[in-house]
Formats: C-alpha cells, sequence, structure tokens
C-alpha cells in the first residue's frame, strides 16, 4: 500500500459532521443578537431551528464517531475535546428549552447568554481542530524481514 493511500485510509469523518453542527449553534448566536436588537420574532425562530439544526448533526457526528471508535479508525478520545464539545451539545439542549418561550423571553437575557457561551465552547473546539480523538500512529510496514 503506497504512502498516500493509507494517508487517505487515515481521514476521519467526525470532525467534518462535528465542525457543521457547530456552525449552525454558532449562528445561533448572531440570529439571537438580531432579535435582540430589533425584536423581530423571526429571528427567534430561525436561532430555534438553528440550534435544532446542530443538535441533530451533533446526534449524526456522535454516531459517526461511535462507528469510527468500534472500527478501530480512531485514536482515544481526547478528554478535553471531548467535555467541550458535550458541553455545548447540554447548553444547546437547555438552550432550544429556552427559546420555545414566548416572545421576548424566549431569547432575552437566558437564550443569548447560553448562546454565546455555546459559541466560545464551539470556538475553542474548532481551534482544537473539531476533533474528539487523538490521531492514530500509521501502521508501517517494515522495508526489510531480516
Amino acid at each position: 500500500m503506497t504512502g498516500a493511500a493509507r494517508e487517505k485510509e487515515a481521514k476521519l469523518l467526525h470532525p467534518f459532521f462535528i465542525s457543521l453542527g457547530g456552525t449552525l449553534l454558532m449562528a445561533a448566536l448572531f440570529t439571537d443578537f438580531m432579535y435582540s436588537s430589533n425584536g423581530l420574532m423571526q429571528w427567534s425562530n430561525f436561532s430555534a431551528w438553528l440550534i435544532i439544526g446542530g443538535l441533530v448533526l451533533a446526534l449524526l457526528s456522535a454516531i459517526v464517531l461511535a462507528t469510527e471508535v468500534a472500527l478501530g479508525r480512531a485514536g482515544t478520545i481526547r478528554r478535553l475535546d471531548f467535555i467541550l464539545l458535550a458541553a455545548a451539545v447540554v447548553l444547546s439542549v437547555v438552550n432550544v428549552l429556552v427559546h420555545t418561550r414566548d416572545a421576548w423571553t424566549s431569547v432575552v437575557p437566558t437564550g443569548i447568554m447560553l448562546s454565546a457561551i455555546v459559541a466560545l465552547l464551539l470556538l475553542v473546539a474548532g481551534i482544537r481542530g473539531w476533533t474528539v480523538t487523538a490521531p492514530r500512529a500509521p501502521v508501517r510496514q517494515s522495508e526489510s524481514w531480516a
């Protein structure tokens, strides 16, 4: 197997799905800010939709991560990255429940505060690479059998 083929094999899918979900959850901060600045209820609806979409993608990324770990494609779970993403998901579940309230209290002040905390957690996770696992050491075939 060539080095390029081995490199292709080592690519993990879960960081892609984590980044997609994280992007939606971070976008909810913008729509919360827009609602708090003009009071148009549709911005609150957008926030709830973005949070739900982010949570669906978080579930999908968890399924992909579990599959990669079960198949042995992923390395060990890095605790800090897992805690950052798990905290963002838990706070987003609380946030979507907050966004079900009526009118102004659906966003201000609790919803926007939760969105800001989630965005900060996800920003740190994004800087760290959107991955939850440590890279696996590539299996190298020895050149000589002697």
